[in-house]
């Protein structure tokens, strides 16, 4: 998988937690990556787009 060029955010949410989070590339066209914010060199779970967007409005509903 190719993550040239991916930007990697963590959610605004994160707050002062010791860097327990995780970052998100979502401006990749084919696929959305989560890291590990402690080892950005680690592995990396990618998503597809829809799948990625299924996730998010599940999560955004069940608050």
């Amino acid at each position: 998988m190719d993550l040239t060029g991916a930007r990697w955010r963590k959610s605004s949410k994160s707050g002062n937690n010791q860097g327990d989070c995780v970052e998100v590339a979502d401006n990749l066209s084919d696929v959305v990556a989560v890291r590990d914010s402690k080892d950005p060199a680690g592995p990396v779970l990618a998503f597809g787009p829809a799948a990625w967007q299924a996730f998010v409005t599940r999560i955004a509903r069940s608050r």
